[in-house]
């Protein structure tokens, strides 16, 4: 075969499973779209693959509900993750730029304990983390959800080894003969240099904390308190009587638009962050 026209053909099946894989990502996003402009009884007769006329009568009745605070839980849900994001980042950043610059005797100890828990589940220490903030009188508030992120053992793994590969020390060692402080030196150098892997970090952080089900369902019980992943459940576990599937659709619609926007805007930095921030070989 010709190899310009076996280059052609790659290039055609390259764009065709691109477009499947496309479609079939864009697929859900649009049948969640279409079912939120449906009403109860419209989805209660079956699949639709065209949008219905209650998108405005859905998003009307999520909102004005006296007994489900939709625009609360997303000022919830944006407080906590905006806050977990930009805490995980910088700190996470700060203790990888400590293990990474400085050589001290327990650094490998160090290293290796911060990976130790990184392989924890989270449920195995639920109850004494729910004992602790009970305890410290946290408990039904928001500051469980935030302050736990600064500590990040993944976001720390990731910070360590895209220092690795774009951070000289010489750069650091060249800044502390100029005089520079230790913290200025990472806020002034390290941090414009970390930028694409720290918005990478940022964005799964923004989203694993906005989906994030388990400890807020541990620790808030207060609706005005309750984050979006909680109020849908709630919403989806009301009285069947009173149980309107359109208005389930219409939150989980409203509650992936942050997410959406938050990806757009930090978007340009991931292909940059991934690549640059692998380990060398």
């Amino acid at each position: 075969m010709n190899p310009k026209t076996s280059s052609h053909l790659r290039s055609i099946l390259a764009h065709a499973v691109l477009v499947v894989l496309a479609f079939m990502c864009l697929f859900f996003f649009y049948i969640l779209f279409v079912n939120a402009t449906h009403s109860h009884a419209d989805l209660q007769k079956g699949f639709s693959a065209l949008p219905g006329k209650d998108f405005l009568t859905n998003l009307n009745n999520v909102a004005n509900d006296g007994t489900f605070p939709m625009f609360r839980g997303i000022l919830n849900s944006l407080l906590v993750s905006g806050c977990s994001a930009a805490i995980c980042t910088y700190f996470s950043s700060l203790t990888a730029y400590g293990l990474y610059a400085y050589d001290f005797k327990a650094r490998k100890a160090a290293f290796t304990f911060i990976m130790a828990i990184l392989v924890m589940p989270t449920q195995v220490t639920a109850m004494g983390f729910l004992r602790l903030v009970t305890k410290m009188g946290m408990y039904d508030s928001l500051l469980p959800l935030i302050v736990p992120s600064i500590a990040s053992p993944a976001v720390f793994y990731f910070m360590y080894s895209y220092m690795q590969s774009s951070l000289p020390l010489s750069l650091v060692e060249a800044a502390r003969i100029d005089g520079s402080g230790e913290f200025m030196t990472f806020n002034r150098i390290v941090l414009p240099i970390m930028k694409p892997a720290m918005a990478v970090q940022a964005i799964f952080t923004f989203v694993g904390s906005w989906n994030n089900y388990f400890v807020p369902a541990l620790v808030i019980q207060s609706k005005d308190k309750m984050t979006v992943p909680i109020l849908i459940a709630t919403l989806r576990g009301a009285d069947y009587m009173n149980f309107d599937m359109g208005k389930i659709y219409m939150m989980i619609l409203v509650a992936i638009v942050p997410i959406i926007l938050v990806y757009l805007f930090l978007s340009k930095y991931i292909i940059a962050g991934v690549t640059l921030g692998g380990v060398k070989g």
